[in-house]
Protein backbone atom coordinates (compact mmCIF):
# COMPACT_ATOMS: atom_id res chain seq x y z
CA UNK A 1 0.00 0.00 0.00
CA UNK A 2 2.84 2.40 0.86
CA UNK A 3 4.52 1.64 -2.49
CA UNK A 4 1.29 2.30 -4.39
CA UNK A 5 0.78 5.58 -2.54
CA UNK A 6 4.42 6.57 -3.21
CA UNK A 7 4.09 5.82 -6.95
CA UNK A 8 0.80 7.74 -7.08
CA UNK A 9 2.38 10.75 -5.33
CA UNK A 10 5.51 10.71 -7.53
CA UNK A 11 3.42 10.52 -10.70
CA UNK A 12 1.53 13.68 -9.82
CA UNK A 13 4.73 15.38 -8.61
CA UNK A 14 6.50 14.73 -11.95
CA UNK A 15 3.44 15.79 -13.93
CA UNK A 16 3.33 19.02 -11.92
CA UNK A 17 6.99 19.71 -12.69
CA UNK A 18 6.43 19.14 -16.39
CA UNK A 19 3.49 21.54 -16.40
CA UNK A 20 5.68 24.24 -14.84
CA UNK A 21 8.49 23.88 -17.38
CA UNK A 22 8.65 27.14 -19.32
CA UNK A 23 7.80 26.92 -23.00
CA UNK A 24 10.67 28.07 -25.17
CA UNK A 25 10.09 30.65 -27.87
CA UNK A 26 10.03 29.22 -31.35
CA UNK A 27 13.22 29.95 -33.20
CA UNK A 28 12.68 30.96 -36.78
CA UNK A 29 15.57 30.76 -39.19
CA UNK A 30 16.01 31.67 -42.80
CA UNK A 31 17.12 29.13 -45.38
CA UNK A 32 20.50 30.88 -45.56
CA UNK A 33 20.95 30.48 -41.79
CA UNK A 34 20.04 26.80 -42.04
CA UNK A 35 22.57 26.37 -44.86
CA UNK A 36 25.22 28.18 -42.82
CA UNK A 37 24.58 25.98 -39.77
CA UNK A 38 24.91 22.68 -41.66
CA UNK A 39 26.95 20.17 -39.73
CA UNK A 40 29.87 18.55 -41.51
CA UNK A 41 30.29 21.56 -43.78
CA UNK A 42 33.10 24.07 -44.13
CA UNK A 43 31.25 27.36 -44.65
CA UNK A 44 32.83 30.51 -46.05
CA UNK A 45 30.90 33.79 -45.63
CA UNK A 46 31.62 36.81 -47.83
CA UNK A 47 30.05 40.13 -46.76
CA UNK A 48 29.42 42.87 -49.34
CA UNK A 49 28.40 46.29 -48.00
CA UNK A 50 25.37 47.79 -49.75
CA UNK A 51 24.53 50.82 -47.65
CA UNK A 52 22.99 52.14 -44.47
CA UNK A 53 19.60 53.45 -43.44
CA UNK A 54 19.00 55.16 -40.07
CA UNK A 55 21.99 53.34 -38.56
CA UNK A 56 20.99 49.92 -39.91
CA UNK A 57 23.65 48.45 -42.17
CA UNK A 58 22.62 46.37 -45.22
CA UNK A 59 24.93 43.73 -46.65
CA UNK A 60 24.75 40.88 -49.10
CA UNK A 61 26.14 37.70 -47.56
CA UNK A 62 27.26 34.82 -49.77
CA UNK A 63 27.50 31.49 -47.94
CA UNK A 64 29.63 28.86 -49.67
CA UNK A 65 30.15 25.26 -48.59
CA UNK A 66 33.83 24.78 -49.43
CA UNK A 67 33.44 20.98 -49.55
CA UNK A 68 30.34 20.54 -51.71
CA UNK A 69 30.85 23.90 -53.52
CA UNK A 70 27.15 24.74 -53.05
CA UNK A 71 26.29 28.32 -52.18
CA UNK A 72 23.42 30.59 -51.26
CA UNK A 73 23.08 34.29 -50.61
CA UNK A 74 20.97 36.59 -48.46
CA UNK A 75 20.55 40.20 -47.39
CA UNK A 76 21.76 40.88 -43.88
CA UNK A 77 20.58 43.75 -41.68
CA UNK A 78 22.68 44.79 -38.70
CA UNK A 79 21.81 47.46 -36.13
CA UNK A 80 23.64 48.46 -32.96
CA UNK A 81 21.48 49.34 -29.97
CA UNK A 82 23.24 51.39 -27.33
CA UNK A 83 21.89 51.37 -23.80
CA UNK A 84 23.56 52.36 -20.56
CA UNK A 85 27.05 50.94 -20.59
CA UNK A 86 26.63 48.33 -23.31
CA UNK A 87 25.98 47.92 -26.99
CA UNK A 88 23.94 45.07 -28.42
CA UNK A 89 23.98 44.13 -32.10
CA UNK A 90 20.66 43.09 -33.66
CA UNK A 91 20.75 41.09 -36.90
CA UNK A 92 18.31 39.76 -39.48
CA UNK A 93 18.75 37.63 -42.59
CA UNK A 94 16.44 37.81 -45.60
CA UNK A 95 16.71 34.97 -48.11
CA UNK A 96 17.24 35.85 -51.77
CA UNK A 97 13.77 34.50 -52.68
CA UNK A 98 12.14 36.87 -50.16
CA UNK A 99 13.54 40.10 -51.62
CA UNK A 100 10.91 40.38 -54.37
CA UNK A 101 8.11 40.09 -51.81
CA UNK A 102 9.64 42.81 -49.65
CA UNK A 103 10.16 45.09 -52.67
CA UNK A 104 6.52 44.63 -53.73
CA UNK A 105 5.36 45.28 -50.15
CA UNK A 106 7.36 48.51 -49.93
CA UNK A 107 5.90 49.66 -53.25
CA UNK A 108 2.32 48.94 -52.07
CA UNK A 109 2.94 50.80 -48.81
CA UNK A 110 4.38 53.81 -50.66
CA UNK A 111 1.69 53.89 -53.37
CA UNK A 112 -1.45 52.84 -51.48
CA UNK A 113 -0.96 52.94 -47.72
CA UNK A 114 0.96 56.19 -47.11
CA UNK A 115 -1.48 58.36 -49.11
CA UNK A 116 -4.43 56.92 -47.14
CA UNK A 117 -5.76 57.77 -43.69
CA UNK A 118 -7.57 55.74 -41.07
CA UNK A 119 -10.11 56.39 -38.32
CA UNK A 120 -8.65 53.58 -36.19
CA UNK A 121 -5.21 52.30 -35.25
CA UNK A 122 -3.95 50.15 -38.16
CA UNK A 123 -0.84 48.07 -38.89
CA UNK A 124 0.60 46.86 -42.20
CA UNK A 125 3.48 44.38 -41.95
CA UNK A 126 5.68 42.27 -44.23
CA UNK A 127 7.25 39.33 -42.39
CA UNK A 128 10.05 37.03 -43.55
CA UNK A 129 10.49 33.38 -42.61
CA UNK A 130 13.36 34.36 -40.30
CA UNK A 131 11.22 36.80 -38.28
CA UNK A 132 12.33 40.09 -39.92
CA UNK A 133 9.50 42.62 -40.29
CA UNK A 134 9.06 45.80 -42.30
CA UNK A 135 5.91 47.84 -42.06
CA UNK A 136 4.00 50.81 -40.82
CA UNK A 137 1.24 51.70 -38.40
CA UNK A 138 -1.35 54.49 -38.29
CA UNK A 139 -1.38 56.34 -35.00
CA UNK A 140 -1.89 59.97 -33.97
CA UNK A 141 -2.85 61.05 -37.48
CA UNK A 142 0.16 59.70 -39.38
CA UNK A 143 1.83 56.55 -40.73
CA UNK A 144 5.00 55.57 -38.84
CA UNK A 145 7.35 53.16 -40.62
CA UNK A 146 9.70 50.62 -39.09
CA UNK A 147 11.95 47.61 -39.48
CA UNK A 148 12.02 44.95 -36.77
CA UNK A 149 15.10 42.78 -36.99
CA UNK A 150 14.40 40.13 -34.35
CA UNK A 151 10.94 38.68 -33.73
CA UNK A 152 10.98 38.49 -29.92
CA UNK A 153 13.09 41.57 -29.24
CA UNK A 154 11.37 44.92 -28.79
CA UNK A 155 14.78 46.63 -28.83
CA UNK A 156 15.41 45.55 -32.44
CA UNK A 157 13.11 48.19 -33.98
CA UNK A 158 14.58 50.67 -36.46
CA UNK A 159 12.10 53.52 -36.91
CA UNK A 160 12.12 55.13 -40.35
CA UNK A 161 10.52 58.06 -42.07
CA UNK A 162 8.26 57.43 -45.07
CA UNK A 163 10.98 58.82 -47.34
CA UNK A 164 13.36 56.18 -45.94
CA UNK A 165 11.24 53.47 -47.58
CA UNK A 166 12.37 54.85 -50.96
CA UNK A 167 15.99 54.53 -49.82
CA UNK A 168 15.32 51.03 -48.48
CA UNK A 169 13.74 50.03 -51.79
CA UNK A 170 16.77 51.30 -53.71
CA UNK A 171 19.23 49.53 -51.40
CA UNK A 172 17.33 46.23 -51.67
CA UNK A 173 17.19 46.51 -55.47
CA UNK A 174 20.94 47.13 -55.50
CA UNK A 175 21.51 44.16 -53.18
CA UNK A 176 19.39 41.95 -55.43
CA UNK A 177 21.73 42.61 -58.36
CA UNK A 178 24.70 41.36 -56.30
CA UNK A 179 23.10 38.08 -55.31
Amino acid sequence: MKKLLFVFFMTFFVMGLQAQTPVSKEVETSNAEKFSASSGALIKKDFFDIGEIRGAKLQVVVFQDMISEKSTSAVRFEYEVKSGYSTDTKKAILDADEIDGLLKSIKVMKDKIFPSTSDVYSEVTYRSRGGFEAGCYWSKGKWTTFLKLEKYDSKSYVFLGQEDFTTLYDLLAQAQTKM
